[in-house]
């Protein structure tokens, strides 16, 4: 029998599914369940598709959204917060859940607001550590604009440390990347992160 019933299946390039199926039929057998009980009997597939979804900034380019910017002689700090984000640790698989949030100094060049998010979109889809999602949608900002500084800040909670092993629930994990003149300059990073953190209570 096919471990796979065909139903709405969804392909991704560059994503077997199928061999994923085959994996968590294993799986499945490896911990002592029965795959072909009724209540399993989809979940290869579902878990197929669910990783699809979950690792689609593997096979998704971040730079395309960054690709239309405008001319602008704005050089004060742009800033988005509160942008929320599901991405998988690569230790465990488990997943992680937080808001990034995404400060810059233009240098004449400015992008959609929108297109903050989308990086972070792409960039959050694959596993990962958060030190690394963190570094690269900072180093994206700074490559793919030409800004004079660019300052990431990703606040998560990690499943691996909430469901399993120390099992610290509300226990939140916090990084930040600062490129150009939030880097070297003390007044414009105290400035970003006043920005970020002001009138939070905290």
């Amino acid at each position: 029998m096919s471990v796979n019933d065909g139903k709405n299946q969804e392909t991704r390039p560059g994503v077997d599914q199928p061999r994923i199926e085959r994996a968590v039929r294993e799986i499945l057998l490896a911990v002592g369940e029965d795959p072909d009980r009724e209540g399993l009997l989809e979940t290869p597939a579902r878990v197929a598709r669910m990783y699809a979804e979950l690792f689609s900034g593997l096979h998704d380019d971040p730079r395309v959204h960054m690709q239309k910017a405008f001319t602008e002689k704005y050089d004060e700090i742009v800033l988005v917060r509160d942008i929320s984000f599901n991405s998988v640790c690569e230790h465990h698989l488990l997943p992680f859940m937080g808001q990034a949030h995404i400060g810059y100094m233009p240098n004449g060049r400015v992008v959609g607001l929108s297109k903050l998010a989308r990086i972070v979109e792409v960039v959050s889809r694959r596993p990962q550590v958060q030190e690394r999602m963190t570094e690269t949608i900072a180093d994206l900002i700074m490559d793919e604009l030409g800004a004079r500084g660019a300052a990431v800040v990703v606040e998560a909670s990690h499943t691996c440390m909430t469901i399993r092993g120390v099992r610290r629930p509300g226990s939140l994990c916090v990084t930040s990347a600062m490129k150009g003149i939030f880097r070297s300059n003390l007044s414009s990073r105290s400035e970003v992160m006043a920005l970020i953190y002001g009138g939070r209570g905290g």
